[in-house]
């Protein structure tokens, strides 16, 4: 693990826009490689929507490696644990083992965790290494290049200088479509809930230390554990485009969300009843890009590769790109251009994967099949046979961000 160094004069100067998971992760790794970093992040405090996030081995690792592992315990939820099952029936396959499994396997755990409480505690973390690091209220708008240097500009016409900028500013990217221009986002035909709801007031069937994913004919339904297991985290994906907007905090109502999920076990309903309140939004695509750096420019997570959430690695690719970034720029801090390349050739690959794979995973959640009985039950036999859970997912959660070569 790296520990704190004192930011030498020598070290280029990092911006980075947007204060979000992969933000804050890239700016812990490069404070602690003795970079001089600041975030402009455009809220006016910071907050994340309450809902849940998955962090696989490949996830937790980092955290670990950057001195979190304790702080995450006290937040997390470890299930021991995945698993998959009929919309409609009390037929459970289960797609792998978590815990103990995961540990021996990976050398890392698999956390559940709720987005604000993960949040907060990396901004606590940047706030301890490099007090005041975090500018709020401060809306990225536009870069350019300029002498050999990256210039952000924020709403309001201040400029700011430095040797790096870091686009970190999600899925409605400012900085991309200025480097790159404006490509449209398409709408997947996708619509999500979200809500959360406590454990105490749920069924005694759902409160297990367990993450559960229900298929469904155009629909399906993910629930897992959060803050040591008193919560349950709900996701409920459905195939709708009347609904366009794609913000995370829009309520709607439980009676909407039920009718979405008319004819699903009880044990959904009894969940959806539940919700402290019933979230929705409109899931939206971007092809994955074929170049995000230019000059002392670039860009990670959501702003060069969003992603469907169906393997649940989203966040977990903005925190592995973090990462990689910072090593790059530490190997080679007086060619910054040929460290953003770098990083670029090395995360390229793996996240369009991500992206292709999320994707695909539509037609096997909510393939029509699924509402025959008889075919159903063969159907996920045959898609969820002993070993399936590895080769889906064992290429994710063996990376290692903090040690895969640079070469």
């Amino acid at each position: 693990m790296h520990q704190m160094v004192a930011c030498t004069s020598n070290k280029p100067r990092v911006l980075i826009a947007g204060a979000g998971l992969g933000g804050l992760t890239a700016a812990l790794s490069l404070i602690k490689r003795g970079f001089h970093v600041e975030l402009y992040e455009q809220a006016d405090e910071l907050h994340e929507l309450g809902a849940g996030i998955q962090l696989g081995p490949n996830g937790s690792r980092i955290l670990i490696a950057l001195g979190l592992g304790l702080a995450m315990q006290e937040i997390v939820a470890e299930p021991t644990a995945k698993e998959v099952r009929l919309w409609n029936s009390d037929a459970v396959w289960k797609l792998f083992d978590l815990g103990r499994d995961s540990l021996e396997r990976f050398g890392a755990p698999y956390w559940m965790v709720h987005r604000g409480d993960f949040h907060r505690v990396l901004w606590q973390a940047v706030e301890r290494e490099r007090p005041g690091a975090v500018k709020l209220a401060s809306r990225a708008v536009a870069c350019v290049e300029h002498g050999g240097k990256a210039v952000l500009e924020l709403e309001g016409g201040r400029r700011i200088e430095g040797d790096v900028l870091i686009g970190a500013d999600g899925v409605h990217s400012r900085l991309r479509s200025h480097l790159f221009g404006t490509a449209k986002p398409h709408f997947t035909g996708l619509m999500a809930w979200r809500g959360i709801v406590a454990m105490d007031r749920l069924p005694a069937e759902l409160r297990r230390s367990v993450g559960t994913n229900w298929h469904g004919p155009g629909g399906h339904v993910v629930t897992y554990p959060l803050r040591r297991g008193t919560l349950l985290n709900f996701v409920g994906v459905v195939e709708r485009d009347d609904w366009r907007s794609d913000g995370w905090s829009e309520p709607g109502s439980k009676e909407e969300c039920a009718a979405d999920f008319a004819g699903w076990h009880p044990l959904v309903h009894a969940i959806i009843a539940n919700l402290d309140v019933a979230y929705k939004w409109a899931l939206i695509g971007r092809a994955p890009m074929p170049a995000w750096s230019n000059g002392p420019m670039t860009l990670m997570g959501d702003a060069c590769h969003p992603t469907l959430p169906f393997l649940a690695q989203g966040a977990i690719m903005a925190m592995e790109d973090g990462v990689v970034l910072a090593r790059c720029l530490e190997a080679s801090p007086d060619n910054i251009a040929a460290a953003l390349n770098r990083y670029q050739r090395l995360r390229l690959e793996r996240t369009a994967r991500v992206v292709a794979g999320s994707a695909a995973n539509t037609e096997r959640f909510h393939n029509r099949v699924l509402a025959d009985p008889v075919a159903a039950h063969a159907y996920m036999t045959r898609e969820y046979p002993p070993d399936k859970g590895r080769t889906m997912y064992d290429w994710l959660f063996a990376y290692d961000a903090m040690t895969v070569p640079l070469a």
